[in-house]
C-alpha cells in the first residue's frame, strides 16, 4: 500500500504567511529569510507533496488556485491544532477562561489586535467581555471581574495607565453643526466626566447648548455626530475619518486630558490574567 507524503508544518507556516502578507518578500520578511528561501520552500511544496499548483500570478498579483484555497483551510486547522496542543501540555495553566470589562469605546479601536494576539498565543482561553461605561464599571463588586479597562481623569488613577490623551470637540467634516445656536450636543449619560467637563467649558465660555442625544455607546453618539446632528466630545483616539476637530476658532473651549487605565481587580493569582493584562498594555501602545 502507498504512503502518501506527509507535510511539514514548516511549509504550511510558510504557505499561510504568503497568503496573509500578500506575497513572498513580506512573507520573507516575517520570518527573518530570503525571499529566494520561501520561494524554495513553495517549490517544495508544490512539486514534492501537493503535486499540483498553489499559486498564480495574475496582472501582478499573487492569486491562489483552487488548490490552493483547499489547502489554505486544512493548514490553518492543522497549525491550529498544533498550537493548541502544545499550549495543554507545555502550558497545562494557560487553559480556562479570563473575564475583561471595557467600556465600548474602545472595543473597536483597541480590543480586535489585543484578542488576536492573545488568542493566537493561548488558543485554549476563554475570554469573557463585559462591556459597560467606565461610570459602571468602576463600580462593579471586586470578584465580578477579572480585568477593567476604564477612562479616568488625571489624578484619578487607580491601576495602570495605558496612555493619556486630550479629549477633542468632533463633529461631521461635511456638516455645519457646530454652526447652530444653541448647539446640540451628542453625549455619554450621566454620570460622566467627559461630558462634565464639556458643558462646564460651554457655560465658561459663555456658548449656549443642549444636550439633544444621550447615550451609554459610543457607536450611538458616532453615527449621530457622523449623520451631522450634533456635535460631542471624546478622546483623540476615538475619532473617525469622516469627523474634523473644533477648537477655540470655532468657539469650542480646549478639553483637559483624560487617562486609559487598566485595573486588576482579581485577586486571583493566575498567568491567564497576567498574560491578558500584559496583550492590553502592549495593544495600548500602539
Amino acid at each position: 500500500m502507498a504512503t502518501l507524503p506527509t507535510i511539514d508544518h514548516e511549509l504550511l507556516r510558510t504557505f499561510v504567511a504568503i497568503v496573509d502578507q500578500g506575497g513572498f518578500t513580506r512573507a520573507a520578511q516575517t520570518f527573518n529569510r530570503t525571499q529566494s528561501a520561501v520561494s524554495m520552500q513553495m517549490k517544495r511544496l508544490e512539486e514534492d507533496v501537493i503535486e499540483r499548483p498553489l499559486f498564480v500570478r495574475q496582472n501582478r498579483q499573487l492569486l491562489l488556485t483552487s488548490e490552493g484555497h483547499t489547502l489554505l483551510g486544512y493548514a490553518r486547522k492543522i497549525l491550529s491544532l498544533q498550537g493548541e496542543a502544545l499550549t495543554l501540555l507545555r502550558q497545562p495553566d494557560m487553559v480556562g477562561r479570563v473575564r475583561l470589562g471595557v467600556p465600548d469605546d474602545y472595543v473597536m479601536r483597541f480590543l480586535p489586535g489585543i484578542l488576536k494576539t492573545f488568542s493566537q498565543a493561548w488558543p485554549l482561553v476563554d475570554v469573557d467581555v463585559h462591556c459597560a461605561p467606565s461610570s459602571v464599571l468602576s463600580q462593579q463588586p471586586q470578584e465580578s471581574l477579572d480585568l477593567i479597562i476604564m477612562t479616568r481623569e488625571i489624578g484619578d488613577e487607580i491601576g495602570t495607565i495605558l496612555r493619556r490623551e486630550p479629549m477633542v470637540w468632533v463633529s461631521a467634516e461635511s456638516h455645519s453643526t457646530h454652526l447652530q445656536t444653541p448647539v446640540p450636543l451628542a453625549m455619554f449619560e450621566a454620570p460622566c466626566f467627559c461630558r462634565r467637563h464639556a458643558c462646564n467649558a460651554l457655560d465658561r465660555a459663555g456658548r449656549t447648548y443642549r444636550i439633544a442625544y444621550s447615550s451609554p455607546s459610543l457607536a450611538t453618539l458616532q453615527a449621530v455626530v457622523g449623520a451631522g446632528l450634533a456635535v460631542s466630545a471624546w478622546m483623540r483616539s476615538l475619532i473617525t475619518t469622516d469627523m474634523q476637530i473644533l477648537g477655540e476658532k470655532e468657539g469650542f473651549p480646549e478639553l483637559p486630558e483624560a487617562s486609559i487605565v487598566l485595573q486588576r481587580t482579581s485577586s486571583t493569582q493566575s498567568p491567564i490574567i497576567d498574560s491578558l493584562a500584559e496583550h492590553i498594555v502592549e495593544g495600548f501602545r500602539l
